[in-house]
């Protein structure tokens, strides 16, 4: 992720002045490959006066201790999710970071796919209820028994707290429903991964099946997955309005398609096909051009860089985005482990502006 970082911040303008990493050494081979000329400490990359932005792209465990001290030392910060391994640390980080008054970015970065925007938009102008909402976030990268990495032994949840906060952004951000209340089911492919150092018992889980309800009526289901075979990154997404329904696929972007009783229409990614003044700044190539995954980065990048010189983006994922995913993630691993229904503690954390 630090390298997709790199590349965001200087297709934004931005220059990304040092690396730091726990192991010096790695951290200098990443600074090579990647062309940048420094490799820090942690300690000594926040305290340096030349770093006005901190990206921590490290382990989950470790969010919270590097974003409490860049914010000390007045930095502005963008931190991969979980923001943090609990909602009640991410609620820290937040309030501290609005007192000290620095920029803040949780990457949900699918937020800037121009058809989640024409999907957005769709919905405010039409004033669209939307009654019921459905689909799924596939991967199969842990679908093997010897597929390990640090994600396994790291907090409660990992396939809901790594990927299925995603869906759960992108279902609010593009309606404006807030979840209430969940009920979640976990499930494992392998109780055991071979690890490099060998078998390690394993209690995150693979998948997760999920329903939920809307504090504007509106009911859903959801499956998430990193261990279904074939599945790369299959974001899917669907909302059920009463005119008409919106379907998003991450694997296939570059287009939003809109289903109505007489027909279905195909809306493709474009300037003369999206020109409401609320995508518009999101359609960044040609018509018949794919726009992906690093172009969504570097919007979000150009915009925290604009943010930074004091014109906010409206719709840019901060802090309390993480905190609005930490609690959402709290409630599906209650219910996942408790049973039954979990309401969420509040539903107006993290609204979207």
């Amino acid at each position: 992720m630090g390298a997709v970082h790199t590349r965001a911040v200087r297709a934004a303008g931005g220059e990304v002045v040092a690396y730091a990493g726990r192991d010096l050494a790695r951290a200098a081979d990443a600074a090579t490959r990647n062309g940048v000329a420094r490799a820090l400490s942690p300690e000594a990359l926040i305290a340096d006066p030349e770093v006005d932005v901190v990206h921590i792209c490290t382990p989950n465990s470790q969010h919270v201790a590097l974003a409490r001290a860049a914010i000390a030392a007045g930095k502005h910060v963008v931190c991969e999710k979980p923001l943090a391994m609990t909602l009640h640390d991410a609620m820290g980080l937040d309030r501290a970071a609005e007192a000290a008054g620095v920029v803040t970015v949780v990457p949900f970065v699918y937020r800037y796919y121009p058809a989640v925007r024409e999907a957005r938009a769709r919905i405010a102008a039409a004033g669209e209820r939307i009654w019921l909402a459905h689909g799924h976030y596939l991967q199969d990268w842990m679908a093997d028994s010897d597929a390990y990495n640090w994600r396994v032994e790291d907090g409660d949840s990992r396939a809901f707290a790594d990927i299925g906060v995603h869906w759960c952004d992108l279902f609010e951000f593009i309606s404006g429903h807030r979840i209430s209340r969940v009920s979640a089911r976990f499930t494992r492919l392998h109780d055991v991964r071979i690890s490099p150092q060998g078998e390690v018992p394993v209690s995150s889980e693979d998948a997760v099946t999920m329903l939920f309800e809307t504090d504007r009526d509106a009911s859903g289901s959801v499956v998430i997955s990193q261990a279904s075979r074939g599945r790369k990154n299959r974001l899917w997404l669907e909302l059920d309005g009463v005119e008409a329904s919106y379907v998003f696929d991450q694997e296939d972007p570059d287009r939003l398609v809109v289903g109505m009783t007489e027909g279905t229409l195909i809306v493709p990614k474009g300037g003369e096909t999206m020109p409401a003044a609320a995508v518009a700044p999101y359609v960044t190539t040609p018509s018949g051009h794919v726009q992906g995954y690093q172009e969504s980065f570097t919007l979000l990048m150009g915009e925290m860089i604009s943010a930074v010189r004091g014109h906010p983006a409206s719709g840019m994922p901060g802090f309390s985005d993480g905190v609005r995913a930490a609690q959402i993630t709290e409630a599906v691993v209650t219910s996942a482990r408790r049973g039954g229904w979990c309401e969420l503690t509040s539903t107006e954390l993290g609204r979207i502006a």
